[in-house]
């Protein structure tokens, strides 16, 4: 791939390139991500039951588990911004897990998808702050010490403009280097070698999506408390 133009190894962009729809490899399965998650969700609120089918029960298992564990850490007030941080869970973890399909690539193995997610978050938690709080939410900046108020809020400043970056390079550093060792283990032995860090690399990036939640959860937390 140069440049961010489609490689024909990657079926999807070459599908969009014969039809003359000229996209990057990242954003044709970012829109793909989005056709599976809408196609699911469609799915499942059709055919919402009283008594559950499976489909039902493994995203009520998924969510009720998140939503619990957000609560649990946040309080109630977690509830108001749970459906934004388990939809980006609910975004990134097929995302990680397209890397390991033959044929597809990763979205979230590009540095922009994940520079995109991060500002939404960094934006989306500030923004509850200073909406829950107003004016006031410059405490959150301030410390606990008066006299240190000028510093602190550099400081904090700086703090807070290096989590986007640090969600991006975390999650973009965790994707890209599972997929390449990956490969190498391929390479230099392709059952033996690469079969166990397979599902090993399954289950890391399904960490590497709640590690995302995580995060959220807790940034979201910051600007919900009040300032100390």
């Amino acid at each position: 791939m140069a440049g961010g133009l489609p490689h024909p190894q990657f079926i999807v962009p070459a599908i969009l390139e014969s039809v003359g729809v000229h996209v990057p490899v990242h954003v044709a399965y970012t829109w793909v991500v989005m056709l599976l998650l809408f196609t699911i969700g469609i799915l499942v609120r059709k055919n919402l039951t009283l008594v559950p089918g499976k489909l039902q029960n493994v995203f009520e298992l998924i969510i009720g588990g998140l939503e619990n564990f957000c609560v649990a850490n946040v309080g109630e007030k977690g509830r108001e911004i749970f459906h934004v941080i388990v939809i980006l869970f609910l975004f990134i973890l097929p995302c990680n897990w397209f890397g390991l399909i033959p044929g597809l690539d990763a979205p979230t193995a590009n540095v922009n998808t994940n520079a995109a997610l991060a500002l939404f978050l960094f934006l989306y938690y500030n923004w509850i702050g200073i909406k829950k709080w107003g004016f006031g939410y410059i405490k959150h900046f301030m410390g606990p010490v008066p006299a240190m108020a000028p510093l602190m809020i550099i400081l904090e400043f700086i703090s807070h403009l290096a989590r986007p970056l640090s969600l991006t390079l975390r999650l973009f550093g965790n994707i890209k280097g599972e997929e390449i060792v990956l490969i190498l283990m391929f390479m230099l032995a392709p059952i033996v070698g690469s079969l166990p860090m397979y599902f090993l690399f399954m289950l890391a990036k399904f960490i590497q999506a709640f590690i995302f939640f995580m995060l959220g959860m807790i940034y979201l937390k910051g600007s919900l408390d009040h300032a100390h």
